[in-house]
């Protein structure tokens, strides 16, 4: 909005003068808006990049925090499947005890059963 003289002093300064000042003032003003706009501008900015680290910061505290989270979870899932492939090991080591125990007896069942027939048979 551009400024106006009032018509006292524009009786004393004259047509031509008054528009001149008028033009004048209108220039300062919108060079100092545009400098008020560049300082509040740099001082956004400013402020912008100083909230942006602290979020920078936070983000990689909490990320490390996950990190070591996630590294004690897997350290325990780790020992756990060890404990529980272990469990296995030692049932599977039982089972073929058993089995190796039950083919003894069947073999040597079925040797005492071939030998009677033998001896009944050659008798």
């Amino acid at each position: 909005m551009p400024a106006t003289m009032e018509k006292p002093l524009r009786d004393v300064l004259g047509e031509q003068a008054s528009d001149s000042l008028v033009r004048f003032v209108d220039q300062k003003l919108e060079q100092r808006k545009h400098e008020m706009l560049e300082f509040v501008e740099e001082k956004f900015e400013r402020r912008l990049t100083e909230e942006i680290g602290k979020v920078n910061e936070r983000i990689t505290i909490e990320i490390s925090k996950v990190n070591e989270r996630m590294t004690n979870e897997t350290a325990k899932l780790d020992k756990r499947i060890t404990e529980e492939i272990g469990k296995v090991n030692v049932n599977i080591a039982h089972v073929e005890r058993n089995m190796i125990r039950w083919m003894f007896i069947f073999w040597i069942g079925q040797i005492g059963a071939i030998m009677g027939l033998l001896f009944a048979f050659f008798k």
